[in-house]
């Protein structure tokens, strides 16, 4: 993550030999103390960049050229007048589109999708929709395949990253106006305006960049584990996928085919699992509003604040302004969101290594660098760790993985996808401990369940249930509701 403020620039350093830098108006730099933040001289005499002239907007904008001042201020005018929620996603999309633009540290740039790589990808899912027939009950998800470049990743999923990051925002957003004594708010209310605008667009711009720089990382719309593209719509991206490849010595084909089966995976879990995306999304949600922000350290910042020194909004974000609360409720709510991306993520593992290992010979190579990968982590998920409080990884998919596994071995693949029927039925953080007990445990539930149904439909067992409700009309009801009514009930 680049430490730049908005996007821009940063002034150039100033020369050793403060003279130097007069002799070349468009250096940029060394004109003395009469110009502290080094803004280059312009074209044209007497203008506010020439030599001598104070400049305190430089600080922000650095050294630009005449062509890039004009687009300089319509930004800054855009950052100051932004009324809209807690992130300027306009100046979000501007900077993530900016960010891929630039290409990746390795050199690597988007380009567009051609024909020949949107043939292989539609080909490469449409065979792993196949082989996953195999390995799963639940019907294929993907009412279509896409290839996407990094632009059009970018363009796809900021709704999606609206959605997580928006609750943490709102209340970064609310705490700046708190943060001032209620009988001051008044009188400032145009520095809170101020202020609210600056912190939609620092968040705007951290979001944008973050986002620009995932999309020179991912290779498909589900890497996080949560549903970030259109619903049905299997994508992967065909520049990742060759970067992702390059010096793993498998062929090209055979890391899209199996990209492809975790894309497919994906798509078929949240298409058939009506319930699974609110969940995840809900438990976001859930653990952003046990988030508080660190007051003191925000009214430092407000204490300080100078309007032409908005990098210090940014500083103290990058810096982290907000910590979950340290109760039992918010750790019951970090739990239930690991719990879930663990368990999503595992059964993508089980299911994916299923399909893939009687086919690809390098199906154990592959899984084994995925899993480190969603381990570590990348660059740009360290920042939204930093950004909403919370690192989007599965920290026990080994452990998830090995339960799915056992649930298929003792009650083969129809049992094991009917727990997704209901979060309730899901296994917990507790039973990721020891999956072969959650397995057996709840497969005697399970046989002692369909005893009762059993004897309930012969007659017998249950049967009597006119006779123990009669018993316990007597005794009055349990749930101390009104004993009257319909015996069946």
């Amino acid at each position: 993550m680049s430490d730049t403020p908005f996007g821009f620039g940063l002034p150039p350093e100033e020369p050793e030999d403060g003279d130097e830098g007069k002799k070349d108006p468009q250096s940029g730099g060394g004109q003395g103390p009469a110009n502290p933040f080094g803004f280059g001289g312009l074209p044209g005499a007497g203008g506010f960049g020439a030599p001598g002239a104070d400049n305190p907007l430089a600080a922000m904008f650095g050294s630009l050229n005449p062509n890039d001042l004009g687009a300089a201020f319509q930004q800054l005018g855009q950052m100051l007048s932004y009324e809209g929620g807690p992130v300027n996603w306009d100046m979000a999309q501007q900077i993530a589109r900016q960010t891929v633009a630039q290409g990746t540290s390795d050199g690597v740039k988007d380009s567009s999708v051609g024909p020949s790589d949107r043939t292989a990808v539609q080909e490469a899912v449409r065979l792993a929709d196949l082989w996953l027939d195999d390995a799963t009950s639940l019907p294929s998800g993907a009412a279509s395949a896409v290839a996407w470049s990094r632009a059009e990743w970018v363009e796809a999923t900021l709704p999606a990253w609206k959605e997580l990051v928006d609750p943490v925002a709102e209340r970064v957003g609310a705490a700046m106006g708190d943060v001032l004594p209620e009988e001051m708010q008044a009188m400032a209310g145009p520095l809170i305006g101020m202020m609210r605008s600056m912190g939609g667009a620092m968040f705007g711009s951290q979001i944008g960049q973050a986002v620009g720089v995932l999309a020179g990382e991912v290779v498909g719309s589900t890497d996080i584990g949560l549903p970030l593209g259109p619903a049905g719509r299997a994508a992967l991206l065909p520049v990742n996928i060759e970067a992702f490849g390059k010096d793993l010595g498998v062929g090209k084909d055979e890391v899209r085919l199996y990209l492809a089966l975790r894309e497919a995976a994906h798509q078929r879990l949240f298409a058939h699992v009506p319930w699974l995306r609110s969940h995840l999304f809900g438990a976001v949600e859930g653990y952003a509003r046990g988030i508080k922000v660190d007051t003191a350290k925000l009214e430092d910042v407000v204490g300080q604040f100078d309007p032409q020194n908005p990098e210090q909004l940014q500083d103290a974000l990058q810096q982290g302004m907000f910590q979950p609360e340290d109760t039992p409720a918010q750790k019951a709510a970090l739990a239930r969101l690991e719990t879930a991306l663990a368990l999503v993520e595992g059964w993508v593992d089980a299911v994916v290594h299923a399909a893939a290992k009687p086919r690809l010979s390098s199906a154990d190579a592959l899984r084994e660098t995925l899993r480190r990968r969603r381990a570590t982590g990348g660059p740009a998920e360290q920042t939204f760790a930093t950004l909403i409080g919370l690192e989007l990884r599965p920290r026990r998919l080994r452990d998830a993985s090995r339960l799915w596994a056992s649930l298929t071995d003792a009650r083969g693949v129809d049992g094991r996808d009917a727990l997704w029927a209901h979060p309730d039925m899901l296994p917990t953080a507790s039973d990721l401990d020891d999956p072969d007990g959650f397995v057996h445990r709840e497969q005697m539930d399970f046989s002692e369940l369909d005893k009762m149904l059993g004897e309930a439909a012969s007659g017998g067992g249950l049967g009597d249930g006119p006779n123990l409700k009669k018993d316990a009309d007597a005794d009055g009801p349990a749930d101390g509701t009104d004993s009257g009514g319909d015996d069946t009930k």
